[in-house]
């Protein structure tokens, strides 16, 4: 039985590298710098996503946490061809972990991002993929899981820190009663909540692991809800 790497926290190093990073993104910079990505950014990146993975599975089983880019750690590399910027690197450290046997993408999950001076976690799903978009909207105004999100978003609404994210539309789709009790939420083609905070100290050791697993835990429901109607586990 393999063990598991004990995550310690990153490191003043690995907030430095995306600082410098910023103001020096071009190839030739990184590939100077790749090995200090490599020990500074990946190397804990991976370790985090392995003892975080075991610690959300116990509140929610169906999570993936796959400790490698293009799994539970975003790739670096911006695409950059319908973009008016160019610069080729991302500045920040995106992780997920997602629920089910469906696509990264098209699964709610949990979220940590870094981009120096903050740190971003969320719960949730950011888009809809269109396939869903339907189901969501038909959930939103069942009786039984409307009425059941509507208990999620107000206790969210309760936390201090915590916002809902994903409006988008600015009027009720076609077919949609807009003065359901509901209704606001149907503007969403994404649900997700979270909280932006400056790099706290925890980011430093693995108190961080404490420190997510208490804000992921607390939104679960949220991510319980999403993860039924969207049907991860059939």
């Amino acid at each position: 039985m393999s063990v598991i790497e004990e995550f310690q926290g990153f490191s003043e190093e690995t907030v430095r590298f995306f600082r410098n990073l910023k103001r020096n993104n071009n190839k030739v910079w990184f590939d100077n710098h790749r090995e200090r990505y490599e020990s500074a950014v990946l190397e804990p990146a991976k370790a985090f996503v392995r003892n975080m993975g075991s610690r959300i599975r116990r509140f929610s089983p169906g999570i993936m946490a796959i400790p490698k880019v293009n799994g539970s750690l975003f790739r670096i590399y911006r695409d950059t061809r319908f973009s008016v910027d160019k610069s080729p690197y991302k500045t920040n450290m995106g992780i997920y972990f997602w629920d089910g046997n469906k696509p990264r993408m098209e699964s709610s999950g949990y979220y940590f991002h870094l981009e120096p001076p903050h740190m971003l976690l969320g719960v949730g799903m950011y888009m809809f993929p269109k396939s869903m978009l339907d189901i969501y909207r038909k959930a939103v105004i069942s009786s039984e899981s409307g009425r059941s999100l509507t208990r999620i978003i107000k206790r969210i609404h309760s936390m201090p820190g915590i916002e809902i994210g994903g409006k988008y539309y600015k009027r009720i789709p076609p077919g949609y009663d807009m003065n359901h009790p509901n209704a606001e939420l149907l503007l969403h083609n994404g649900l997700h909540a979270g909280m932006e905070t400056r790099i706290p100290e925890e980011f430093y050791s693995k108190d961080l692991l404490d420190y997510c697993e208490k804000y992921y835990k607390t939104l679960e429901p949220l991510h319980r809800w999403l993860v039924e109607i969207n049907g991860n586990r059939n």
